[in-house]
C-alpha cells in the first residue's frame, strides 16, 4: 500500500489548467523525483500534497485512508512535510531554535533548553551536522549547510515523507553531493522522499522512480534502467532535443577593438584583484570559479551596480564613465542577474510590463506611453521565448521560476544590446527551456552582440563559449579555448592549481 497517494487531481487558476486529472502514488522508503518543463505543474502537484494548496478535485490518501490537509499543518502532523525552493529558515534565530521552531519543549511554562538542545543535535546528527552546535547562528551558514538544517527540521517534526523542490538550485559541487548522501541515509531510515529537480544527473542518480508530468498532465512512469536522461527528456518536452554543436560555425569579430574590455578592475569583495578582460562582437565569453570566486561582483561591478576601487571600461575602444547602472544601459551594456525575483523582475507586475520595461521610450508616442504597442511587442516576445501560460496580462509572481527567467532575459534581449552580461542565466530551468536559451544567446551572438556569462554548471559553458575565463580567489586563474576546455581543466584552474602544456591539470 502507497505510504501517499494523489488521485486525479484536478486544480485550476484563472486562464491556465495547472493540473488535469493527475495520479501519482508514492511507497514507502522510496525516492520518487517528479520531473517536467518549467510550468508543467511538478509544484503545484507538490504543494497539493503538502497542503500549500487546496485541489478542485480528487483525492489525497495517507496509507489508503482520504486525507484533506486544510493547510500545512495539517500535513506536518501528519508527516509530510515540503521544504521549499526558497529556504524558511529565520536568520535572527539560531539553529536549534529553527529546528524546534514552534515545538519548543517546555517544563511547565518555561522553555526546557536541556531538552531543546538534544532534540536539536538529534535531528541534526539523522543528516551529518552532528557536530554543528545548535547555538550557532542561522545567519553565518552556507546554503548548503542551511539546506541540510532545513531537513533536519523536517525530521524532527516526525516526517515520514520529505518533498524537496529543487533542494540543489543554489548549492556547490561539494554541497550537492553532501545533500544526494544524506538523501541516501535518509531512504535507508524508511523515510520518504519526493525530490524535484531540473537536474537530471541528480535525478538519475538517486531514484527509484521518476515520474513526469507535461502541461499539468501525467505523461510517463520510468524504473530502474529506463532512467535516463534522453528518456526524460522525451516524455518531458515531447521530442527530441537536438544536441548539435551550436558554436562550431560561429564567426568572431577580429578587426578592430573589442566589442567590451575592462582592464585594471577591482572589485572591492577583492581589492588588490586586477582583471583584465575582453570580449569580441559575436563572441560567448564564459566566466567559470567556484561559488564565491567573484563571478558576479565582477559583472555587476562592470556595469555599475556595485562599486569598483578601481579599472577601467571601454566600448568599441572608447572609455566609459559609469555612475550609475543607467550609463551602462545607455550606452548598450547591461546585465540580467542572478537573483530574479530581487533584482531582475517587478512580481506584482504583469508580463507585458516586464518585458517592455527597457524599451519604454523605444515603444512610446512621443511622450506618453504606447499600451497598444508595448503589447503587440510583448506578445511577440512571449511566443518567442515560449513563456507559459502566453497571456501578457498574467501577474509575473504567479509564472514557473522557470518562465519568470524567460521574462527576464527577454526585456533586455528585446533591446538588441550591443553588449549582453548573463550570470546564471537558465538556474532553475528545465531542459527544454534551457535549449531555447541557449539557442538565444546564440542568435544575438550571430548578430553582432558580445555576451559575457557567469554559470556554475561546467556543462552548460562547455555548450556556448567560445572560450572560458576561471577566475579564483577574484582573479582570473587562467583562459581556455574551446578546444582546450573540459571539466577537469575547468576546475584545476578554479581550484587554484595550473594547466600543463599537454592540457592537463598540474
Amino acid at each position: 500500500m502507497p505510504i501517499l497517494a494523489a488521485e486525479r487531481i484536478v486544480k485550476q487558476y484563472p486562464g491556465v489548467k495547472a493540473l488535469d486529472g493527475v495520479t501519482l502514488s508514492i511507497d514507502a522508503g522510496e525516492v520518487v523525483s517528479v520531473v517536467g518543463e518549467n510550468g508543467a505543474g511538478k509544484s503545484t502537484l507538490m504543494k497539493v500534497l503538502a497542503g500549500d494548496v487546496r485541489p478542485d478535485a480528487g483525492e489525497l490518501r495517507l496509507e489508503g485512508e482520504i486525507v484533506r490537509f486544510r493547510d500545512p499543518r495539517d500535513a506536518i502532523r501528519a508527516g509530510v512535510v515540503l521544504i521549499h525552493q526558497e529556504l524558511s529558515l529565520a536568520d535572527n534565530l539560531d539553529v536549534g531554535a529553527n529546528i524546534l521552531l514552534g515545538r519548543e519543549p517546555r517544563r511547565g511554562p518555561f522553555l526546557d533548553r536541556g531538552a531543546a538542545r538534544d532534540q536539536a543535535r538529534a535531528a541534526l546528527s539523522l543528516v551529518g551536522l552532528g557536530r554543528l552546535d545548535p547555538a550557532t547562528p542561522v545567519a553565518g551558514l552556507g546554503m548548503g549547510t542551511r539546506q541540510l538544517v532545513e531537513i533536519a527540521k523536517a525530521l524532527a517534526t516526525d516526517a515520514r515523507v520529505i518533498i524537496m523542490d529543487e533542494p540543489t538550485s543554489s548549492l556547490t559541487d561539494g554541497e550537492t553531493e553532501t545533500l544526494l548522501a544524506t538523501i541516501e541515509s535518509l531512504k535507508a531510515r524508511g523515510t520518504t522522499i519526493v525530490f524535484i529537480s531540473h537536474r537530471l544527473e541528480e535525478v538519475r542518480r538517486i531514484s527509484d522512480r521518476v515520474e513526469v508530468l507535461r502541461d499539468g498532465a501525467h505523461v510517463g512512469t520510468l524504473e530502474g534502467s529506463a532512467i535516463d536522461r534522453e528518456s526524460m527528456v522525451r516524455l518531458m518536452v515531447g521530442r527530441d532535443l537536438e544536441t548539435s554543436d551550436l558554436r562550431s560555425d560561429a564567426t568572431i569579430g577580429r578587426e578592430g577593438p573589442p566589442r567590451l574590455r575592462v582592464f585594471g578592475l577591482e572589485t572591492t569583495r577583492f581589492p588588490g584583484s586586477k582583471i583584465d578582460l575582453e570580449v569580441r562582437s559575436g563572441e560567448i565569453v564564459g566566466l567559470a570559479g567556484l561559488v564565491g570566486a567573484g563571478r558576479t561582483e565582477l559583472l555587476r561591478g562592470i556595469v555599475g551596480i556595485d562599486r569598483i576601487v578601481s579599472g577601467v571600461r571601454e566600448i568599441d575602444g572608447r572609455p566609459l564613465v559609469v555612475h550609475h547602472p543607467a550609463d551602462s544601459a545607455a550606452a548598450g551594456l547591461v546585465l540580467v542577474p542572478e537573483d530574479r525575483k530581487a533584482d531582475g523582475l517587478i512580481l506584482e507586475d504583469p508580463v507585458r510590463d516586464n518585458l517592455v520595461l527597457a524599451g519604454l521610450s523605444r515603444l512610446a508616442r512621443g511622450p506618453i506611453r504606447s499600451r497598444g504597442r508595448e503589447s503587440v511587442a510583448a506578445t511577440g516576445l512571449v511566443g518567442r521565448l515560449g513563456v507559459r501560460p502566453p497571456r501578457i496580462a498574467h501577474p509575473t509572481g504567479g509564472l514557473s521560476g522557470g518562465n519568470q527567467q524567460k521574462v527576464a532575459l527577454g526585456r533586455w534581449a528585446a533591446c538588441d544590446p550591443g553588449i549582453l552580461l548573463l550570470d546564471e542565466p537558465t538556474r532553475g530551468v528545465d531542459v527544454g527551456a534551457k535549449a531555447e536559451v541557449h539557442g538565444l544567446l546564440d542568435r544575438l551572438a550571430r548578430e553582432g552582440a558580445a555576451i559575457l556569462v557567469a554559470s556554475s554548471e561546467l556543462e552548460e559553458l562547455l555548450s556556448i563559449a567560445d572560450r572560458i575565463v576561471v577566475l579564483h580567489d577574484g582573479g582570473i586563474a587562467g583562459e581556455l579555448s574551446r578546444e582546450e576546455a573540459d571539466e577537469s581543466a575547468i576546475m584545476a584552474l578554479a581550484t587554484g592549481g595550473r594547466i600543463r602544456r599537454d592540457g592537463t591539470a598540474a
